[in-house]
């Protein structure tokens, strides 16, 4: 018998491909005599090496201006300052779209929550403001919307489905927002950076964590 030592890398994986294959066809496994069938994924495994344009791996979903409401709501979140870009200007659109385009039960959840979302905020910026749509409201305006339905808990009657909508929409911009460098900078993460020392954290910080 082969020594646990001896076994190679390539057999390791060979054992654990093999594991996870019967794991995942289960219950088709223990009929006798019936025939396995591989389960159905997403397609091949990526190529991490490469940089992948938006809509290279799955179509797209948002129309222009859909991509533009989009992009109005998203810098009412998070707007440009003194020290950042807003997040339209760092790609949070592309990764919206390619979120609710993806194939996976998640991303397949969120995409009628944030289309539908977006055709509300579209619908109720013409009903209080004259006919205009919401990429030509003004900040105020914006904030008007935005104000009823940006805390699920205190959403007025009638409210409800549009502030869930904006609770998801707000996460995952924030989400695509913070994983940019410019949103990494913001939140000042020093992180994958070399560093000659390494002091730890401050007495203050220690202190107000009760560890000190």
């Amino acid at each position: 018998m082969t020594s646990p030592s001896r076994i190679d890398r390539r057999t390791a994986l060979k054992w654990m491909l093999l594991a996870s294959a019967s794991a995942a066809l289960g219950p088709r496994l223990a009929v006798a005599g019936e025939q396995v069938t591989a389960p159905r994924g997403y397609g091949t495994d990526l190529d991490l090496h490469k940089i992948h344009p938006p809509g290279e791996l799955w179509p797209l979903t948002f129309t222009a201006e859909q991509r533009r409401v989009a992009a109005a709501l998203s810098d009412v979140i998070i707007p440009a300052d003194a020290d950042s870009p807003s997040a339209s200007s760092v790609g949070v659109v592309d990764f919206l779209d390619e979120w609710i385009s993806a194939p996976y039960p998640d991303q397949r959840k969120d995409r009628p929550v944030i289309m539908d979302g977006l055709a509300w905020l579209e619908t109720e910026a013409r009903r209080r403001f004259d006919g205009r749509p919401f990429v030509e409201l003004n900040a105020a305006e914006h904030t008007k919307i935005c104000d009823d339905i940006c805390d699920n808990a205190q959403a007025a009657s009638g409210f409800e489905r549009a502030a869930r909508f904006f609770a998801r929409f707000r996460n995952l911009v924030a989400a695509g927002y913070y994983t940019t460098p410019a949103g990494m900078k913001a939140l000042g993460y020093v992180g994958n950076t070399p560093l000659a020392t390494f002091d730890g954290p401050s007495s203050d910080v220690l202190r107000r964590a009760g560890l000190a």
